[in-house]
């Protein structure tokens, strides 16, 4: 199964198993949404050593004013002890957990649904919980960190990912690498070489500008790793989605301002910049960007402009 379509299932199922999903207990009770306080007080008597990281600049998608992980040393769960656990909370709400070590065992033993396999991961729509077994870790992720894909992101405050940097580029530029309109067979391995892995997909022709996509994970851009969505019309790259997350909407608009001068366009859904080749939305958190003539094209058939 293609992967948009594994995370179109996953995010389906959430809506479905809203009731369930948003208050799954996972460790010793603590629950996605729940507070750094709340939490802390629940995981302390079950863990050898406990570490707080408060980010005073925030990079993380999900964070609008505060960023914070805890990370949890040789946790004693029901099923054996889980090495390392990270708590990544956004404006003091928990949102993402990252595991490693026993995680894969301890985490999914018990479960009765059935992971849909993607490459080197193994996702469970109730409760979206994702594994790597591989690497024998385990993310949970509330709903708004499926969307821009943070299970593809190896937290950096988890002890055994030290090596890992912890600032990435902060510019909204898109980087060298990626040329609008250059085509599939120039491109192609460039993206390749400069994300973590990708994956191609040949599209259902209900968008007639584009026949191709090549997702790109761990793409840099506006200070955190993305997943990149390269479409190509006629072996052409016309038109390029970047994921974001809505905590950092007035980050990324800012950084956008600084590279490209003031919006020119604005509306509910969208803030136009670069004579319509770079569009923020606000709907769905992503930028968008265009060659020449599709920004023509969006600007009079999709915007009516």
């Amino acid at each position: 199964m293609k992967l948009s379509l594994i995370l179109t299932a996953i995010l389906v199922l959430a809506i479905i198993n809203h009731n369930t999903a948003q208050t799954e207990v996972l460790f010793n009770g603590v629950e996605l949404q729940e507070s750094l306080q709340s939490a802390k007080a629940k995981m302390e008597p079950f863990v050898e050593k406990m570490d707080l990281f408060e980010v005073e600049n925030p990079t993380f998608p999900l964070s609008k004013d505060l960023e914070a992980h805890l990370v949890c040393s040789n946790y004693k769960s029901g099923y054996g002890t889980i090495s390392e656990l990270v708590f990544t909370f956004a404006d003091d709400k928990l949102v993402y957990i990252q595991a490693h070590g026993n995680a894969v065992e301890s985490i999914t033993a018990k479960r009765k649904d059935t992971a849909q396999a993607y490459m080197n991961y193994e996702f469970y729509p109730e409760g979206r919980i994702v594994t790597k077994p591989s690497e024998d870790k385990v993310w949970i992720l509330s709903e708004d960190a499926m969307h821009p894909n943070l299970f593809t992101w190896d937290n950096p405050y988890l002890p055994s990912n030290k090596k890992l940097k912890k600032v990435y580029s902060p510019s909204a530029r898109i980087p060298d690498f990626i040329k609008m309109g250059g085509s599939l067979d120039q491109l192609k391995p460039n993206l390749e070489r400069e994300s973590n892995f990708t994956n191609s997909m040949e599209l259902d022709g209900s968008d007639p500008n584009a026949q191709f996509q090549l997702d790109c994970f761990g793409i840099e851009y506006a200070g955190f790793p993305r997943k990149f969505e390269a479409r190509f019309g006629d072996g052409k790259l016309n038109v390029l989605w970047i994921l974001t997350g809505k905590g950092e909407e007035d980050r990324i608009r800012q950084k956008l301002i600084s590279e490209y001068g003031p919006v020119i366009f604005k509306d509910d859904n969208w803030e136009v910049f670069n004579n319509w080749q770079v569009l923020l939305r606000k709907d769905k958190p992503e930028v968008l960007v265009l060659t020449s003539d599709m920004a023509v094209f969006y600007k009079r058939d999709y915007f009516k402009q």
